[in-house]
C-alpha cells in the first residue's frame, strides 16, 4: 500500500572530523572549523597524500569491549551514530516489524579485510580472526544497527561509492511511502584511511598532494583547488511516518520532501552533469517543488575540477543561480559513503537553525562557475527547502529534498 504521506526526520546522529556527534559537527561547520590534519603514522611517510579527516575521538572509547571487539571501525561508527539519532528522536515505540534500517557504505569493512590479510601473509590460516567475516562484509552496519535496535522491518545496504548514505536516506523515504515501515533509521558510513587506500585514490590523481596547511588543503569550487580530501565518518537519520511522528508528539527537524535516483551510464570515474540534472529534477518533482523553491544547496563538490565542474553545471541547469550554496566537504574532507547523509543532516539543520555554513578555503571562485557560493562567513536566513546532492563513482547520482515542517 503507498501512500504521499510526509515523512518526517526527528533525529540525527554523526560522528565526523569535526565532533564526536551531530551537535558538536554541526557546530563546527557554522564556525568554519576545519577537521582535516596531518598523517604523522610510520605508515604513511611514503604516501605521495599525507593529509586527512580523521575522527577527534577514538570511537572503541565510547564502546562496551565487547563490542569494540567484533565490530570493523565502520560498523563501530554506524551503530554509535544510530545510537545518538535514536535517543534523540525519543526512542520511538514502533513494531519492530514497522521497523527498518537502510545504512549505506562504499567500501564496508575494508579495514578489516586489509588487516586480516596481513595476519593471513604473516601468520597463515589458522591465525585469523573468527569475526572477520561479520566484520568485512558490506551489510555488517546495517546488520549490527538493527540487532542493536530490535529492528526487524529489513536491514539494507545500498553500496554506491559516494552517493550510499544518501541513497540510503532515498530508499528509507521509498519504504515508508510504499507503506512498508513507519520507522526507518537510515544513512552512510565510511572508515578506510589506511595506505593501501589513499595510494590508491592517489594513483588515480583524484587527491590534493597540497604539503601545506592541511586545513586549506580542501577547497571546493576555489579555482586553486587540486584534489580532494579523504576522511572517515557516519551520519544517520531517524526517519518516520508523519501520522505515526505527530501521534506521540515527536519534535522534528523537517520533512524529507523528495529523493531521486540516477545513473549517468558514461564514465566509471568521470562526473556527468546530464545525470546529475536529471536527478536533481526527478527529486524536485517528486516533493512537489518547482526550481525556484529551492534556496539552498548543500553541494557534493569534492574539491575536483571535473567534479566540481559538472556540478555548478548541473544545479545551473536544473535550478538555476538564484540558491545560496554550500560546500561542506571544505571542513570535513571527503567521508566517501557517509558524505551523503551526513550532508543531509546539515541541511536539516540549516532549516531548523536559519544558518547555512560557508564553504570554507574559497578564495577566488573558479570563473567558470555562475553560482552563488557562500564563503567567508555563515549566511543567516528564512531558509525553507534544501537541495542535497551525492554523486559517487560509477555515475551514481542521488539528490534529496528537505523542507521545513
Amino acid at each position: 500500500m503507498s501512500s504521499n504521506e510526509e515523512v518526517l526526520v526527528t533525529g540525527i546522529g554523526a560522528m565526523t572530523p569535526l565532533g564526536a556527534g551531530a551537535a558538536q559537527s554541526w557546530r563546527g561547520l557554522v564556525a568554519g572549523e576545519s577537521g582535516v590534519t596531518r598523517l604523522e603514522d610510520e605508515q604513511a611517510a611514503d604516501l605521495p597524500v599525507r593529509v586527512a579527516g580523521r575522527l577527534p575521538v577514538d570511537p572503541v572509547s565510547l564502546l562496551e569491549r565487547v563490542e569494540a571487539r567484533k565490530w570493523d571501525r565502520c560498523e563501530q561508527l554506524a551503530v554509535i551514530s544510530a545510537r545518538e539519532a535514536w535517543e534523540d528522536a525519543g526512542r520511538p515505540a514502533v513494531e519492530p516489524e514497522r521497523f527498518a534500517v537502510v545504512i549505506g557504505t562504499g567500501t564496508g569493512g575494508i579495514l578489516t579485510t586489509l588487516a586480516q590479510d596481513d595476519v593471513y601473509e604473516r601468520s597463515g590460516a589458522r591465525r585469523l580472526s573468527p569475526f572477520t567475516v561479520p566484520m568485512l562484509m558490506p551489510n555488517g552496519p546495517a546488520a549490527w544497527v538493527s540487532m542493536d535496535l530490535g529492528a526487524r522491518g529489513g536491514a539494507r545496504t545500498p553500496v554506491s561509492a559516494c552517493a550510499s548514505g544518501a541513497e540510503a536516506i532515498a530508499m528509507g523515504l521509498d519504504l515508508i511511502r510504499a507503506g512498508r515501515a513507519d520507522v526507518v533509521v537510515a544513512g552512510g558510513v565510511e572508515a578506510s584511511l589506511h595506505p593501501f587506500c589513499i595510494a590508491a585514490f592517489a594513483q588515480m590523481k583524484a587527491l590534493s598532494t597540497d604539503e601545506g596547511d592541511p586545513g586549506a588543503v580542501s577547497r571546493p569550487f576555489d579555482a586553486g583547488r587540486s584534489g580532494f580530501v579523504m576522511a572517515e565518518g557516519a551520519g544517520v537519520v531517524v526517519l518516520e511516518r508523519a501520522a505515526f511522528a505527530r501521534a506521540r508528539s515527536a519534535r522534528t527537524y523537517g520533512v524529507l520532501a523528495g529523493g531521486a535516483v540516477s545513473s549517468s551510464a558514461h564514465h566509471i570515474t568521470a562526473s556527468d552533469a546530464e545525470g546529475q540534472v536529471h536527478a536533481i529534477r526527478t527529486a524536485l518533482r517528486d516533493a512537489g517543488l518547482g526550481p525556484r523553491d529551492i534556496d539552498n544547496v548543500h553541494a557534493h563538490a569534492t574539491s575536483t575540477e571535473s567534479g566540481d565542474l559538472a556540478e555548478a553545471e548541473a544545479v545551473a541547469q536544473a535550478i538555476g543561480g538564484h540558491a545560496a550554496v554550500t560546500a561542506t566537504k571544505s571542513m570535513t574532507g571527503h567521508m566517501l559513503g557517509a558524505s551523503g547523509a551526513v550532508a543531509a543532516i546539515a541541511a536539516l539543520l540549516t532549516l531548523r537553525d536559519g544558518t547555512l555554513p560557508a564553504t570554507r578555503n574559497l578564495e577566488t571562485l573558479d570563473p567558470r562557475i555562475d553560482l552563488d557560493v557562500v564563503h567567508g562567513a555563515s549566511r543567516t536566513g528564512d531558509w525553507s527547502a534544501g537541495l542535497v546532492n551525492s554523486f559517487g563513482f560509477g555515475g551514481h547520482n542521488v539528490s534529496l529534498v528537505v523542507t521545513r515542517d
